[in-house]
């Protein structure tokens, strides 16, 4: 069975899978780093881990990302990032 998660924790797994760091995900998504902190400590309780490492891993077990999936031009741009996670 799939594990709920609303639809910002599933923002900032994908972007944190992708490597990029609470700050990065916070520009991109305009919020400060503590609340992408916040979310992302609340869907790893819900995954059942305490590492972003097996945070990357679940989110592609569960599908919520892949290995195909870039930073889209818009984030890559708010990021600061010309690479993302996969491509480096």
């Amino acid at each position: 069975m799939k594990p709920y998660l609303t639809p910002r924790q599933l923002e900032i797994v994908r972007l944190v899978s992708l490597g990029c760091t609470n700050e990065e995900v916070a520009c991109i998504l305009g919020i400060s780093p503590s609340t992408v902190d916040n979310h992302k400590t609340r869907a790893m309780g819900v995954l059942g881990t305490d590492k972003a490492v097996l945070l990357t891993r679940l989110a592609l077990k569960y599908r919520f990302t892949s290995m195909k999936d870039t930073l889209t031009k818009a984030e890559r741009r708010k990021s600061g990032r010309k690479n993302d996670g996969w491509n480096v």
